[in-house]
């Protein structure tokens, strides 16, 4: 088992994502269990996290926070109001680091919620992290030391591949591997679909799809080759994959593709002005 790189740790709310990073870094044993704190105000899922991975936990975020080194924000981004971050700021211990996992929330939101000496690293993972293989994009505040970011990183490379980004590229990777699960599920389930029209069992044809992805996916990790020069050496001339390709780009499967990705980012930078433009509001609305 590692060593721990984290004294103690609270996470504000446990929904699934938070979950299973909280699983794989006491598992990992970069934090033990006994020193972390589950905040949420499910009873349950309090009580799974106590019954599977022995952490404490309960409904208060000033209780929960108090005395961590490390805090993981990791409530829905309409959840996090000036409300909750204020409760944070009065419990939070001098040089305790935020993460937050709160998609399209920006930085200078966080740290004017928190106050002016609070680091916070903004994350942006997937939910592959739930099998320990997410893409996770990740920008260290102003107020964060090269150390505090070495302990972010280790912490998300334990549950797959992380990169340190400026935070104006965030949304691209929102809109890249944050959102990208879905599209990939959607491949896999039109070819699971094609298998079936073509005669196989859906269930042989669904396994066979998935693996197919999975496979092709480790190909490009493992040796990393261009996809291109991959996609080549399964492409033989006037051959079976050569007719299937020229039916994808008469389709614009390509150009769909990126599209999403940039659908996806646009979203990802509005759902960041919308925050920032209702902390705005709320404060013209009470002056």
């Amino acid at each position: 088992m590692n060593r721990p790189i984290i004294s103690s740790l609270a996470s504000v709310g446990a929904g699934a994502m938070a979950s299973a990073l909280l699983t794989a870094w006491v598992r990992e044993g970069l934090v033990r269990a006994e020193n972390v704190v589950a905040i949420d105000i499910l009873a349950s899922r309090r009580q799974a996290l106590e019954e599977e991975l022995g952490v404490r936990s309960t409904d208060s975020i000033a209780e929960g926070v108090t005395g961590a080194q490390v805090v993981l924000l990791a409530i829905k981004p309409q959840h996090v109001t000036d409300e909750v971050l204020s409760e944070m700021r009065a419990a939070l211990s001098p040089g305790a680091l935020v993460i937050s996992i709160a998609a399209g929330i920006p930085l200078a939101f966080l740290e004017e919620g928190l106050g002016p000496d609070v680091p916070v690293v903004r994350v942006m993972p997937n939910t592959p992290c739930l099998v320990q293989a997410s893409a996770t994009g990740l920008s260290p505040g102003s107020r964060v030391s090269s150390a505090q970011t070495e302990v972010a990183l280790s912490l998300f490379q334990t549950v797959g591949k992380a990169f340190v980004l400026e935070e104006r590229l965030l949304d691209a990777v929102t809109g890249l591997s944050g959102s990208g699960p879905a599209y990939v599920y959607l491949v896999i389930e039109a070819l699971a679909d094609g298998g079936v029209a073509a005669g196989l069992p859906r269930d042989v044809s669904l396994e066979l799809a998935a693996q197919t992805v999975l496979g092709a996916a480790r190909m490009v990790v493992e040796t990393k080759k261009h996809p291109t020069l991959l996609r080549e050496a399964v492409t033989s001339p006037a051959g079976t994959t050569a007719a299937g390709v020229h039916v994808l780009e008469k389709g614009a499967v390509r150009g769909q593709l990126i599209d999403a990705v940039l659908a996806a980012t646009a979203r990802s930078r509005e759902l960041g002005s919308v925050a920032s433009r209702g902390r705005h509001s709320c404060r013209k609305d009470n002056t």
